[in-house]
């Protein structure tokens, strides 16, 4: 093996990054090159299908954590069982983003109704949006465990931050995405002011060529489309002002935190399609997922200053908060299907 292949970064050998990158990069060529090359509706049930696969995929590497991975005990804060720790922070990791990701699903349709994209387009748009998600996050979680690890007291500024934010959510209920008013966004009116946008979705083209209106020379056009996908991944990186503080909150080790948050991007597109008919019956899963900040927060605290640093109580292990996350989620789910049981709602987007 090449010596270069066999350099740490963070934590791990460059290897282990080039080969998840690649199995991410051929997930992904699968999905768009061949399950989905044709513009076409994706079905709940194909969605499902593929959201399933995506799920398994997440809990076989879930098994490599266990059984191959060799976690660096830097970022841990007890010595033992290491594999132990790292599987059931990747587990926390990916419920928790997974969870966050239901937020996304209902901006996402919102953003496809304003720009009345058609059902056969949007799994072109939010595949591309994907594939921002995950450089955009490298990038975002690269700077954060650089910060994190360098200085460790800012887990106290992100606990404090997703205790405001898990409490503001719980206070809120529904919350403000549904006033979002896309005519007033500053990105949006930035990119129509500098771009030039059709009128119209030209099939699924992101730009087209096209007479210029005064010169008559065929220039490039933006579509709707790609005013779209620039959109979807302003979202994603809105909504990563949460999600990153929070990952980092439940587990230090980047490779972690980086394959827990792509498994769960990568289900997002297929949740969506799966569930975005019926997402107002889920209508309280903002609640149990304001509980989960709120754990996290706590559990910061508790590991970090009462433990660490105070010696004033017990370790909190990460199967407490691993379970602890399953029943605020899976109750906060029961409860919207059992009292949202009668309802029908029109699909976003």
């Amino acid at each position: 093996m090449p010596e270069f292949l066999t350099v740490t970064y963070a934590g791990q050998p460059v290897w282990l990054w080039i080969a998840f990158l690649s199995f991410i990069a051929l997930l992904l060529w699968v999905d768009l090159g061949l399950l989905n090359k044709k513009d076409e509706a994706v079905s709940p049930k194909k969605s499902a299908i593929m959201w399933a696969c995506f799920s398994s995929l997440a809990v076989a590497f879930g098994f490599y954590i266990y059984f191959g991975y060799q976690p660096d005990a830097a970022y841990y804060n007890e010595p033992d069982n290491l594999n132990a720790q790292a599987t059931i922070q990747f587990a926390t990791g990916y419920l928790l983003e997974t969870a966050l990701a239901f937020d996304n699903i209902f901006v996402i349709g919102m953003v496809f109704t304003f720009f009345a994209v058609p059902r056969e387009y949007q799994h072109r748009v939010l595949f591309w949006g994907i594939i921002g998600a995950i450089v955009f996050r490298a990038i975002f979680i690269s700077l954060g465990a650089a910060i994190v690890n360098e200085f460790t007291w800012v887990l106290y500024i992100f606990a404090a931050f997703l205790l405001y934010t898990g409490g503001k959510m719980l206070l809120s209920g529904s919350g403000d995405d549904d006033h979002m008013d896309l005519n007033d966004n500053p990105v949006l009116k930035f990119l129509k002011k500098r771009m030039r946008v059709t009128d119209t979705i030209e099939n699924h083209n992101f730009v087209v060529r096209k007479p210029h209106p005064v010169t008559g020379k065929m220039v490039l056009w933006g579509t709707p489309l790609l005013l779209c996908v620039i959109m979807v991944e302003a979202v994603d990186i809105i909504f990563a002002v949460d999600s990153v503080p929070a990952i980092f909150a439940v587990t230090r080790d980047p490779f972690i935190v980086y394959t827990s948050n792509i498994f769960a991007i990568l289900g997002l597109r297929s949740m969506y399609f799966m569930l975005a008919a019926a997402i107002e019956r889920f209508k309280y899963l903002k609640y149990g997922l304001s509980l989960v900040l709120v754990l996290i927060g706590l559990k910061i605290f508790w590991n970090f200053l009462l433990y660490k640093e105070l010696h004033l109580v017990p370790y909190l292990e990460p199967q407490w908060s691993l379970m602890l996350t399953i029943t605020f989620l899976g109750g906060a789910i029961l409860y919207s299907l059992w009292k949202t049981g009668g309802k029908r709602e029109a699909p976003l987007g």
